[in-house]
Formats: structure tokens, sequence, C-alpha cells
């Protein structure tokens, strides 16, 4: 029998099916919120807990820290954006921006700078969390944001909705966007961690990835249906470029560049899932991946081509995952509520 790769560390149960979580930047802790309103910080080694907010039964959907790790942030159905104080004693509420009549499922903080983008229904705001205010408002225009992503540079912020991508130059929020067009809507998008490509997931089964300053992108097609999740790996692969991962149906298909731009990139299908895959990620600085379903399995593909282990414990299936910044620790949640975290069983390099 090969040694397991992952072993348990600890779990624990939430009110209602885990939405997201969120690792602290140093790898010490990481949030989780549910279906039923919690925000729940844990240590990453005994799981020890403090409920930064309890069960109010609207959801918090989305969940971030920002880069150096000093604020959290939050929002969900009420239309709420919390911000909590990492530092001192304990965390500390010290923002509550409301928001009428929108559901925030998309934030994101700049990968340098306390400025937090977060989408409202047809626009999206960056807050500046120090200065304690808005600092620009983006409108999308065609339809609701449905996916935003900063630049790693922090230099330009990307929004995803019907029929086009639409980037915004931080220096100048005033300027026009530029406008990629996708055919259908795209409801998920993805930069490369080395910035040098974009790529969309569409609702009409296509896949698009651009190099970042060509406007002309190749087009992936045949999917089951839509292109719901997309991962990239920091690791290099050995076109150059890092590795495209995408899900459709119970689907995984992992993307590599050919040597050739002309050539475009080669597929693999990944097919051990029988249920819907509804996360992926790289194992930071590794060519690992770890695929959710909710056919209650989460799979850890060596090389991203080989299944080497399938984790279990959410007995109606897995809804999200997360790796620690450092690869050490996966953090899964469950849809029964689960939040679940495995560790190295060698601890040290990476796997693949």
């Amino acid at each position: 029998m090969p040694k397991p790769l992952l072993t348990p560390t600890w779990q624990t149960l939430l009110a209602d099916y885990v939405t997201a979580i969120a690792w602290l930047p140093d790898g010490s802790r990481l949030a989780a919120c549910s279906a039923a309103g919690e925000v729940v910080l844990f240590d990453a080694r005994t799981g020890a807990s403090v409920a930064l907010r309890e069960k109010q039964g609207l959801s918090v959907d989305a969940i971030a820290f920002s880069s150096d790790g000093q604020f959290l942030a939050a929002g969900g159905q009420d239309g709420a954006v919390r911000i909590w104080q990492m530092a001192g004693d304990g965390p500390t509420l010290v923002t509550e921006l409301e928001n009428s009549r929108v559901w925030v499922d998309r934030l994101q903080w700049h990968p340098h700078r306390p400025e937090l983008a977060v989408g409202l229904g047809r626009y999206v705001q960056v807050w500046d969390a120090a200065a304690q205010m808005v600092i620009a408002t983006l409108h999308f225009e065609a339809s609701s944001v449905l996916d935003l992503a900063w630049h790693p540079s922090g230099d330009f912020l990307v929004l995803a909705g019907n029929q086009s991508v639409k980037t915004w130059r931080r220096e100048d929020w005033d300027d026009d966007p530029q406008v990629r067009e996708t055919g259908g809507a795209s409801g998920a998008i993805a930069i490369s961690p080395d910035g040098q490509y974009l790529a969309s997931g569409n609702n009409d089964r296509t896949l698009l990835v651009w190099e970042w300053h060509n406007p002309y992108p190749w087009q992936m097609q045949g999917f089951p249906g839509k292109v719901r999740q997309l991962a990239w790996s920091t690791a290099k692969a050995q076109g150059g470029a890092p590795l495209l991962a995408s899900t459709s149906a119970e689907n995984v298909v992992v993307w590599a560049k050919a040597e050739s731009d002309a050539q475009g990139w080669t597929s693999q299908v990944l097919d051990l899932h029988s249920g819907a895959v509804r996360a992926i990620a790289f194992q930071p600085q590794s060519t690992l991946l770890a695929s959710a379903s909710e056919d209650s399995w989460v799979c850890l593909w060596q090389k991203a081509t080989q299944a080497a282990q399938v984790l279990e414990g959410a007995t109606d299936g897995f809804s999200t995952l997360a790796w620690s910044p450092q690869g050490k620790y996966l953090a899964a949640g469950g849809d029964g509520g689960e939040v679940m975290v495995w560790g190295q069983a060698l601890m040290g390099k990476g796997f693949g």
C-alpha cells in the first residue's frame, strides 16, 4: 500500500454547510463560514475555535484575509460586508458595510494593500480598510458581476459577467476598462500566479485562456456543462507555463501549455469523481491537485495526473477546500457542516 500523502489533523462541525474557507497568510489559522451565517476562526494545528459571528439564519458566502493578515472580510446573503481587525488581543469587528438588496458572494483583497474589492450586483466597490473609505466604484453594466480577481501585480482588477471579461487599471479607475469578449457568460476567472495568463470558464461550455497582453485567446471546448471552477498551479510545467485545472460536472480537466503557441494547450481528464466537483486547488509550490466533490470524496492527484489518495469524512458531500499558504495543511468543508483539516504525513517538501 502506498503511504498516504495527508493524514487527519482535526475536524469539527458547523451548523450548516460550509460555504468558504480562508487561511491566514502565515498558515497559523483559518476561517470558515456557513450557510447558517457563522464565521469561525480556528487554530490550524489544534482546531481550537473562536466564533466571530454566531448562527444568524442568512448565509455567509465569501471570506478572505488581507495579504498582511491584518484584516478578515466576510460577506453574504444579507448584503453586509463585515471586516475584523486581527491585531491586538483578538479579532475586533471594525467595519460593517450595509448594502441593501444584494447578495455578496464575491470579494477579494488586493495582493499587497488593505483594499477590498466587493461584488455588489452589477457593480464592484473597492474599499480601503485602512482609510475606511470607498476608493472606486466600477460598473459592469451588462449583467451582475459573476466573479472578480486582482492581478498578482496589484495593478489591475478583472471582473467577469455576461458575454465579457473587463479589466480596470488601479492607477486610473475612471478610464474605460479593457473588454475581452467571451460569447456566453463568464462565471469563473483566474489569473496565473505569474500574472502571464487569464482564464475564463464560461456558461456556454467553453474555456478561454489569454496571454495577459494578447487580445486573442485560446479556446477549449467539449465540456459536458458549464465550466465552474478554475485553478492555476504556482509551479511551472514543461511548457514554461503553470498548469490550469478546470471543472465541469463531475470532470476535472488539467491543461498544459505546449512548447509552441500554435499548438495551444493539451488536456488530460481526471475521471474518478461520481458527483459534481465543487472545488479544486493546487498545493502551493507543487503540482499536487486536490478536488472536492459532492460524491463525498476529496481526491489528491499527483502531478495533476494520477490519483494518489482519496480523503473522506463528509457524508453528504464536500463543498469547498483550501490549502494553507505554505502547503502544510489542506482544509475542506462539507455539506453537513464538517470542517476537516489534514496535514502532511511526511512534513517537508511538496509532493509533486
